[in-house]
């Protein structure tokens, strides 16, 4: 992946236009392609294509179809099917002797270079763990390449099924196959032939075509959504496994072993409108290393239908569950409570879209009768979830519902299904998603009590908020409130230990680091120097000018080692002054990406801003979505520069209550505007400089150096 690389409109356009023109090739017939073996010709094609995805198989083999080989037999006669390594359902390690999942910082940068970064001995320490699709990737090429060196094809095409031929790639063949002919015959026999590819570095200029019309990579090379490999290559490859990292990264390592080249310019490329499902495990390690500066606002790809969703079930068969799962597909999901609000009970009942909700699950309040009125008034669709898949019929108390609703309305989704994810997306028309099944322990109907809006961020100045399924943008909603279910919260709190600091003692190694990191928007990067502890007094967190390989800013941050889930979270402490600077007191995780925040903005110290960000999901899930959350800002009624001051964070399963020497402030609760965060996050403490001049202000460096002080830090579960 070409981390350099950014497209603006006009390549979008561009791509669709010549996806659009594809069918005018002057050529469509080609000696590179022959129907008959020994012709030292491409005889074989491999279409890398998933089981869920054979739409993209018939895609391929329908463009295949009407390109001939040299005698003038369809190409998709020489095509074959290869099932792809589906990355949901790979369970454990790969073959050690086939990959190795962990590649180095280092060895990203040698083909990718970054202006910013060096390959340096800390870069080769860094390692990086492969992403599950990025291993599947991998192990569907290996196994191709095993095909490839296992019969006796001369040269064979290998396509993923997101890629389509362009007009002028048989043109191309034609013309160059003569030289990849000639060279084979003088005893230098080409390998490896790139035909879709990205260079790294800059996007390369527009080439005029010229002869030769083949040259070999002088920088590293990218994509392998179709390449021309012989039976001699594939050999070559195998015989330097196991690979390591990404293997587009890795097979540029084996230029050397190997005769690569690449036609002038890509011929084969990806269908523009399919959105890669692959996640790039370098992401992460080049935003904490400081070679992102801006994070870009994201947006699901498909927001699924505002029709509503009912689901019903016997306890215990997995309700909660396919609550979390409606909402990492993007549903704005409502789930386990005995009653509604009395609006949102009303608009469902007269089939209006002012609903807040898209999906309603276990819901008491909704009873058997309500249901199948429901369903007989207004289009729905109906879930059941089951204990097993013989539990063919749904409960009698469901019965006239399930009687009510047409049969390609409703659905029965056992505990025990094999692939979930399948059932569900089909019965929605939702892309199967890249994200595992989120298990969940059942929540069970919470009672829900009754709350005003006067109760509700009433000492608030909202700000503007991203644009998520999970975040309700409706005045007059103060989100639903149940009573604290002590049993769920118990649960998750298992086995968390409490941890504190207080000035003048030691930070405990097993309990605190000192960051060395940044994340895009950061004009600082973290440094351990720059935090000192004293013996006696508060610790400091200093900002100053610094010039780094990244940034001309350096900062510090306090973190926990453990990762907590619910609990009080505070600190007492001085915040600095300064247009620019920004103090964090907050909670954060990626993957999915939740955080809870208390940030002081040196530009006006009177005042604290809180937010949200919520994703739905369980670890690994990677929704990642908002850049701004769902900011609010506070008045202190002091200014936070003058003293110290203690500001806490209360985190509770229901509930989220921002306190300032122990008064509350601010509160939100479920859906007030997001769901509460449910994943373990980690506690943080910090000062930096934002990028964003509208967030915090222009940066005074007049200020700087300047200080977070520091007397206590708290994290009690």
């Amino acid at each position: 992946m070409n981390i350099n690389s950014l497209h603006g409109l006009s390549v979008p356009l561009r791509d669709h236009a010549r996806y659009r023109t594809r069918r005018l090739s002057t050529r469509r017939r080609s000696a590179a392609f022959s129907f008959h073996p020994g012709t030292m010709a491409i005889e074989r094609i491999y279409v890398i294509n998933l089981d869920r995805a054979q739409e993209r198989w018939t895609t391929v083999n329908r463009e295949l179809s009407r390109l001939k080989e040299a005698a003038g037999h369809p190409l998709d006669t020489l095509a074959r099917r290869f099932p792809a390594i589906d990355a949901r359902y790979l369970q454990g390690s790969p073959p050690p002797e086939l990959l190795e999942p962990t590649y180095t910082l280092a060895e990203q940068l040698l083909v990718d270079p970054h202006p910013r970064l060096t390959v340096d001995d800390a870069a080769r320490a860094t390692r990086i763990d492969m992403t599950h699709q990025e291993i599947a990737v991998a192990l569907s090429h290996i196994h191709v390449w095993q095909l490839i060196a296992a019969n006796n094809a001369s040269y064979t095409l290998i396509i993923e099924d997101d890629a389509y031929i362009t007009r002028t790639c048989m043109s191309v063949l034609q013309n160059a196959w003569s030289d990849i002919q000639a060279s084979s015959h003088a005893g230098h026999p080409i390998d490896l032939l790139y035909l879709s590819y990205q260079e790294t570095g800059d996007e390369a200029q527009p080439r005029r075509r010229t002869r030769p019309l083949l040259r070999r990579p002088t920088r590293g090379v990218w994509q392998l959504s179709g390449y021309v490999l012989s039976q001699a290559g594939a050999r070559k490859l195998l015989d330097q496994l196991p690979a390591h990292g990404p293997i587009d990264l890795w097979i540029n390592q084996q230029f050397g072993r190997l005769r690569v080249r690449m036609t002038d310019r890509p011929v084969i490329e990806q269908r523009p409108g399919i959105a890669s499902s692959n996640s790039y495990s370098v992401m992460p390690v080049l935003a904490k290393v400081g070679a992102l500066r801006r994070e870009a606002p994201q947006a699901l790809r498909h927001r699924p239908t505002r029709e509503p969703i009912l689901v019903i079930g016997e306890p215990g068969t997995g309700l909660t569950t396919v609550a979390k799962a409606l909402s990492v597909l993007g549903f704005r999901c409502v789930s386990d409570l005995t009653t509604l609000p009395a609006n949102e009970t009303r608009a469902l009942v007269r089939g209006s879209r002012r609903r807040i909700f898209d999906a309603y699950v276990n819901i008491g309040s909704l009873t058997p009768r309500e249901m199948a009125g429901i369903v007989s008034s207004t289009r729905v669709r109906l879930i059941m979830t089951t204990a097993t898949a013989t539990a063919a019929e749904p409960p009698s108390a469901f019965q006239e519902a399930w009687d009510q609703q047409r049969p390609q309305r409703r659905l029965l989704l056992p505990a025990d299904d094999p692939d979930p994810w399948q059932t569900l997306a089909r019965f929605l028309a939702c892309e199967y998603p890249t994200h595992p099944w989120p298990s969940q322990p059942e929540q069970g109907q919470r009672h829900v009590t009754t709350r005003s809006h006067g109760d509700a961020n009433a000492s608030g100045r909202l700000l503007a908020w991203d644009a998520s399924p999970w975040i309700v943008q409706r005045s007059g909603w103060t989100g639903i409130m149940p009573k604290t279910s002590g049993p769920q919260a118990d649960a998750r709190r298992a086995g968390q230990t409490p941890i504190m600091w207080h000035e003048g003692t030691r930070l405990e190694d097993s309990h605190w680091y000192l960051r060395e990191d940044t994340f895009p928007s950061n004009r600082a990067l973290f440094r351990p120097g720059n935090a000192t502890l004293p013996p006696c007094g508060p610790a400091t967190l200093t900002l100053r000018e610094e010039t780094t390989k990244v940034r001309d800013l350096t900062g510090a941050a306090i973190a926990s080692r453990p990762s907590f889930t619910y609990g009080t979270f505070g600190a007492r402490l001085r915040a600095p002054s300064g247009s620019g600077l920004v103090t964090g007191l907050f909670l954060h995780r990626n993957s999915p990406r939740q955080e809870i925040d208390i940030e002081i903005l040196g530009r006006d110290t009177t005042r604290m801003l809180v937010n949200v960000f919520y994703n739905p999901g369980i670890r690994s899930t990677k929704l990642e979505y908002g850049y701004r959350g769902t900011p609010t800002v506070i008045d202190l009624g002091f200014d936070a520069s003058e003293q110290f001051h203690h500001y806490e964070i209360d985190w509770q399963p229901d509930y989220i209550r921002w306190k300032v020497d122990g008064a509350t402030v601010h509160e939100r609760v479920l859906w007030d505007p997001t769901p509460i965060p449910d994943q373990p996050l980690e506690f943080n403490v910090n000062l930096w400089s934002s990028e964003s001049t509208e967030f915090a202000g222009p940066l005074d460096r007049r200020t700087l150096p300047t200080a977070l002080e520091i007397a206590s830090l708290e994290a009690q579960v």
